[in-house]
């Protein structure tokens, strides 16, 4: 058996394959699953994949650990993990999807969500799954009086209709560019699109889990080149662009200029407030502040979290928040089972152009008043310290307030800034924002000083 320290994360498992990640893994994750869950009899599990070469082997031994204690598989095929999640909520059954998101072609990995999408994180079942698989202690299939049986199901109709039923797009006709980077969306995009009003030009829509024209993590700046051009080429009206498993979204404007996770999430925020007056707007603590400036000024009320998915569902059932966004481009809708869709973002931002007069740039100038300087990575040796010296420098400077929610975080009127370690990397990840170029700048240019002095 593998090391199982080095791939259950924070809020899934993720490895290389076959070394870290491999058939073997995967069954006694299903087997442990199902007992982590304590499945009644007759019980089933819904499970997908995307389109990695070792997805189809993976989702295929989980299936067998499935059921091999008795349980029932609904086998969906290859998916979007926000179909994963919509079958989970249509259905009421636990889910899993095999997908290593962003990660390049080596890598695989498993998300797990109990019935309703529900997450599955460290603390809610995924540190007792290891537990299980590693002491191999998970009760066999004995105690069942029959073997599970492995079933096909297809939501695909049923998930694009529904999110239709959510985000309505009418207006003028829009030319859309996007780029499915061999991922999912170039499963789903055909699908959702086909009875909206729109030019469809689609770049890298051959489902390709080697990823032959770039790598589909839309946060990377050089992975949204080709879109850009496109967009501009073209005279698109936008661009979009999904990761790998298409639960996350990235939008280019009609000049191809990326806008910001942040912009998107006020914008979508306005939206939600103006269907529910008052509702509670989650947001992550490194997105922009004009986020909860944009909710407060619409009457909503904003609440900030912890960054990740299950953290951001957890805060969003706890205060029946309506809708969440987060700087990495993940939106969670509490009519979506408070799951994360890139499909439904993507529709809002659509509708909202669709219904416009106007370009996407001028829609969006309002949401981006700041300076941010995008999330800075670094490597260091001794974590605990590094922040610990960062917290030094700047204990006590006039103005400004100190929290620790997740990692570092320092706020002055002016600027504001967060150093966390990664919950899926072994990095020290920075991000800042200031009121101008200037000010952020220097406050970055300081902070990044003392992180990667004597790292």
């Amino acid at each position: 058996m593998p090391d199982l320290s080095a791939i259950f994360k924070a809020y899934d498992i993720r490895g290389v394959v076959p070394d870290q990640l491999d058939g073997d893994v995967a069954r006694h994750v299903g087997a442990a699953f199902t007992a982590v869950l304590e499945l009644s009899e007759g019980g089933a599990v819904v499970v997908g994949r995307d389109m990695r070469p070792s997805s189809l082997p993976l989702a295929a031994a989980f299936a067998e650990g499935v059921a091999g204690r008795g349980f029932d598989v609904v086998d969906i095929g290859l998916a979007s993990t926000d179909q994963l999640y919509f079958a989970s909520g249509k259905l009421g059954l636990p889910g899993v999807m095999f997908t290593a998101s962003h990660n390049p072609a080596r890598y695989n990995g498993i998300k797990l969500c109990r019935a309703g999408a529900a997450p599955v994180g460290e603390d809610s079942g995924l540190a007792e799954i290891r537990r299980l698989v590693e002491q191999d202690d998970v009760p066999g299939a004995a105690e069942h009086t029959r073997g599970g049986r492995i079933e096909r199901g297809d939501v695909l109709a049923d998930y694009a209709e529904y999110l239709h039923s959510l985000v309505p797009v009418s207006g003028r006709r829009l030319k859309v560019v996007v780029d499915a980077g061999n991922g999912m969306a170039g499963h789903t995009v055909p699908a959702v699109f086909a009875d909206l009003d729109v030019e469809l030009l689609p770049l890298y829509f051959e489902l390709d889990g080697n990823f032959p024209n770039h790598e589909a993590n839309p946060i990377e700046p050089e992975n949204l080149r080709d879109l850009r051009r496109a967009v501009v080429d073209s005279g698109a009206d936008l661009g979009l662009a999904f990761d790998g498993d298409a639960d996350r979204c990235f939008v280019v404007d009609e000049r191809g200029v990326v806008v910001t996770p942040s912009a998107l999430t006020a914008m979508i925020a306005v939206r939600e407030l103006a269907r529910e007056p008052g509702a509670t707007v989650i947001h992550n603590l490194i997105t922009s502040r004009v986020v909860a400036e944009v909710v407060r000024s619409h009457g909503g009320k904003p609440v900030r979290s912890r960054v990740g998915h299950s953290f951001i569902k957890q805060t969003m059932a706890d205060t029946g928040a309506i809708f969440g966004g987060e700087h990495s481009g993940h939106f969670y809708f509490r009519d979506f089972w408070r799951a994360d869709s890139g499909m439904l973002a993507a529709l809002h931002a659509m509708a909202e152009l669709a219904a416009s007069d106007g370009p996407m740039s001028a829609l969006v100038a309002e949401f981006t008043p700041y300076a941010a300087s995008g999330e800075i990575n670094s490597t260091v040796d001794d974590l605990r310290a590094v922040m610990s010296r960062v917290e030094s420098a700047y204990a006590g400077e006039d103005g400004t307030t100190i929290d620790h929610l997740d990692g570092l975080t320092v706020e002055h009127p002016r600027w504001w800034f967060n150093v966390r370690p990664s919950n899926t990397e072994p990095l020290l990840r920075m991000n800042v924002e200031g009121v101008d170029d200037d000010t952020m700048a220097q406050v970055r240019d300081h902070v990044l000083s003392l992180v990667r002095s004597n790292r």
